[in-house]
């Protein structure tokens, strides 16, 4: 089950709240430590292809549109 999937779903059981309670009790995500989940961009709040390098906490995609604002003359 993805993230998005279950906002989905916790949207539909707003109206009922038993049923919420035994879902949010069970089927919650858990944190993670480590792994592709463990850390999201800042900007855009993607998963996969994370820069952690300088704490710049970027994906790939957001680095390339913000290297050279953040100083970095030579970024490939």
């Amino acid at each position: 089950m993805t993230a998005s999937d279950w906002n989905k779903i916790l949207k539909q059981l707003e109206n009922k709240p038993e049923i919420k309670q035994r879902f949010l009790r069970f089927c919650k995500p858990k944190q993670r430590k480590f792994g592709v989940s463990a850390k999201k961009c800042i900007r855009c709040g993607r998963f996969g292809a994370h820069l952690g390098q300088y704490n710049l906490n970027l994906c790939r995609q957001c680095f390339r549109e913000m290297a050279v604002e953040l100083g970095f003359k030579k970024y490939r």
